[in-house]
């Protein structure tokens, strides 16, 4: 699979310097944590789950959660949980054709560690499917049991599965024992590196604890009790000197016109001719707010997106691809001949390069442009958002 591979090659040399790589569930992890991108929620109770699995992957979705926790009721778990071993048997089916689609990374959401090792054992040949698994409200207490499951499933199916924990308990928002929480979580995370994909941020779970909700003209940065957390995680668990991890951006929660109070988020300048009927959707469809959280991500050191709808899905990617001028400062830094350090001036005459302060931006910069690929000299995200719409 790749980025923007539902595009025909035609656009795809239009809109790109370098295209996006091909990867699969077999790539090294650091190139996956980052290929994630816009990471798309689904209820597992869903009665055509693998029919709506393959609708995806033909739009674009690279990867998926199959949720067993907070998007059903209690009364559905083990009905879910059947749905589950249904639809992987039904994907797993699927022979590869001429009309044979690759499904996106699959990850199931569970609430117990004992699931983990139940449904790889259920899975039977559908388990070659399964990526992994997301672990809620992770601790180092209540993290430990679900990564020896884990652990347990690989041993049982042979197979490699990743976890992505998500950091949603009030003991990390909660001031006084934040630093000792994260602390614990570094240590669990540390401990099974090699199986950590990502850490996923629970931002709603943030804002229950305080009864807050933010509407679509605020994002989890105006929330300051929020971007607290936040830059608490990044300061503490995503790190550039290899201790660090990936950490995917908190979720965005509407798609729908809802009330504004405040005016739209996105310039018109970028938005010219044809492009200015895609800029009125995107602000009839709450998107601005999106488009400027994910910026706002980008800067905070975070990568990919929770996504709860496929409208969301779009805007990630077409944000998640590296500018050529990002590509060329980028390789300017990283030149062999650099190495010492020193300045340089932008080849793009706008902006200083410092090679030792600015290189290890540069290196995740040409990671994300490996999963994502570098968009031609004058192609901007306008142009990305509109192809991916189509």
């Amino acid at each position: 699979m790749r980025h923007f591979g539902h595009l025909s090659p035609r656009v795809r040399r239009e809109l790109f310097h370098k295209e996006p790589a091909e990867f699969s569930s077999q790539s090294p992890a650091r190139l996956l944590s980052v290929a994630l991108g816009a990471t798309l929620y689904s209820p597992a109770t869903r009665p055509r789950l693998a029919e709506d699995v393959l609708k995806q992957a033909r739009r674009g979705v690279v990867s998926m959660v199959l949720c067993l926790e907070d998007s059903i009721d209690d009364a559905e778990v083990p009905g879910a949980e059947e749905n589950l071993v249904r639809q992987f048997t039904e994907l797993a089916a699927s022979a590869p054709g001429a009309a044979f689609t690759e499904p996106p990374l699959l990850f199931v959401r569970v609430r117990e560690p004992a699931q983990i090792t139940s449904l790889v054992r259920r899975l039977g040949p559908g388990t070659r499917l399964l990526s992994g698994f997301v672990l809620p409200k992770f601790t180092e207490e209540r993290g430990i049991p679900f990564l020896e499951a884990l652990t347990a499933a690989e041993a049982d199916c042979g197979r490699r599965l990743f976890a992505m924990p998500v950091l949603e308990s009030p003991d990390l928002l909660h001031l006084e024992t934040r630093v000792e929480t994260l602390t614990g979580i570094a240590r669990t995370v540390d401990k099974y590196r090699d199986r950590v994909l990502a850490l996923r941020l629970g931002v709603t779970d943030f804002c229950s604890a305080y009864g807050l909700r933010r509407s679509p003209d605020m994002t989890a940065y105006d929330v300051q009790i929020v971007a607290s957390v936040i830059a608490d995680v990044v300061n503490v668990l995503g790190r550039a000197d290899g201790t660090g991890f990936t950490v995917t951006g908190p979720v965005w929660e509407y798609f729908r016109l809802q009330e504004r109070m405040f005016k739209p988020q996105l310039r018109q300048s970028p938005f010219t001719g044809r492009a200015e009927e895609l800029r009125a959707a995107l602000i009839e469809h709450d998107m601005d707010g999106l488009l400027r959280e994910i910026g706002l991500d980008r800067a905070n050191g975070l990568q990919g997106k929770t996504c709860i709808h496929p409208s969301h899905v779009v805007p990630v990617h077409a944000l998640s691809v590296v500018s050529h001028e990002e590509f060329s400062d980028a390789t300017d830094i990283l030149r062999p001949e650099r190495c010492g350090g020193g300045v340089l001036r932008s080849a793009y005459t706008n902006k200083m390069n410092e090679v030792k302060p600015h290189r290890a931006w540069a290196e995740r910069t040409l990671l994300r442009a490996e999963a994502f690929g570098v968009a031609r000299e004058g192609v901007g995200f306008v142009e990305l958002l509109a192809a991916g719409s189509i």
